[in-house]
């Protein structure tokens, strides 16, 4: 079967391999839609953390199960999607109810072979039922999914002033789930286009161009001086996440979602003097899955607003590098498969 390789930094090659064989405790899943996300961008780019190559990539993914061993409750020929952090379930980290940071990790396209290809074998604990979603919902489910847990670490509550900063898509599921648990959304980001996204398809309250407006004197204005009580970083820059912690409200917390290879700096005075909470979010649960499909289903959020393009799998290749140029208004790319 063929798939899809990013053999070193800035190369795909169409290689190959070998069709999965059914192991137990498995499933095979018929890929049929891939969404592109910032992981495989910064793949492509050579600046993704734990990362080494060749590499299949893809984790925003559905399709249809085709084989299963002790999927209890799933049907053969029914559209799912999956939890794509497999876990090891005995580290500390699973032992305490968080599979989504396990030491052992292994990340569907990042530490292990991902979705650019025709069938995928998954754990059967991964699987997560589509529910009468559409192919193209389900597999975005997984980058909404990232934006939910986002949410939930930050514990936002209704009323307070949430800035996230970056509006590409994983930004823009924080915004989703911070406007759904009533925060008053402060979206900020150097693309115009991709604020004026935020207002006209999300309904966010405010809009900072960092590239043109006074950052601090603007969170002044909104936030009638108080400062945003949670700031989450989405924008795997390293100059911006070193820069957050200004932007924070006294005893505030500042998530960080995106992710760079460099060292987290920043001015301990600074830091300190709010009482500020520093946590990170590492990619997202059963549970998060569960209420994005839950909130797609019930209208509060609508994954058509963010596929701008669509492509077939066998023009990956020469399309790829184009939606890294911010010229070219990609919010989401959806590959299409099979």
């Amino acid at each position: 079967m063929k798939a899809l390789s990013c053999a070193t930094p800035g190369t795909f090659e169409y290689i190959e391999v070998p069709k999965p064989v059914l192991e137990k405790g498995h499933a095979i899943i018929k890929i049929k839609r891939i969404g592109v996300c910032g992981t495989d961008l910064h793949a492509f780019q050579g600046t993704q953390p734990y990362f080494n190559y060749p590499r299949i990539l893809g984790h925003e993914l559905s399709g249809e199960l085709v084989e299963a061993d002790g999927a209890s409750g799933f049907e053969i020929g029914e559209y799912v999607t999956f939890v794509p952090y497999f876990n090891c379930g005995k580290c500390i980290a699973c032992r305490n109810g968080k599979p989504n940071c396990c030491t052992n990790i292994k990340v569907c396209g990042v530490h292990v072979d991902g979705g650019m290809t025709e069938y995928l074998q998954v754990p059967v604990d991964a699987l997560v039922h589509g529910e009468g979603l559409s192919l193209d919902e389900l597999a975005l489910v997984e980058p909404l999914a990232i934006g939910a847990h986002g949410i939930s670490r930050a514990n936002v509550q209704a009323g307070e002033f949430v800035l996230i900063v970056g509006a590409g898509p994983i930004g823009l599921g924080l915004m989703e789930f911070a406007r759904i648990a009533g925060g008053h959304v402060i979206a900020m980001d150097v693309n115009q286009e991709r604020l004026d996204f935020c207002k006209t398809n999300l309904g966010v309250d405010y809009t900072i161009n960092a590239a043109t407006e006074d950052v601090i004197e603007a969170l002044k204005q909104i936030t009638n001086n108080d400062f945003p009580t949670v700031v989450i970083d989405a924008t795997g820059n390293q100059r911006a996440i070193n820069n957050g912690v200004q932007y924070l409200a006294h005893g505030g917390r500042y998530v960080l979602v995106g992710l760079q290879k460099g060292d987290l700096v920043m001015s301990h005075p600074e830091f300190h003097k709010r009482e500020s909470t520093l946590m990170s979010s590492r990619n997202a649960t059963h549970q998060d899955f569960k209420q994005v499909i839950s909130a797609i289903k019930n209208g509060l959020v609508k994954p058509s607003n963010y596929i701008t393009h669509k492509v077939t799998f066998d023009a990956v290749k020469d399309e790829f590098e184009k939606w890294l140029d911010p010229a070219n208004g990609v919010i989401k790319a959806m590959i299409e498969i099979g």
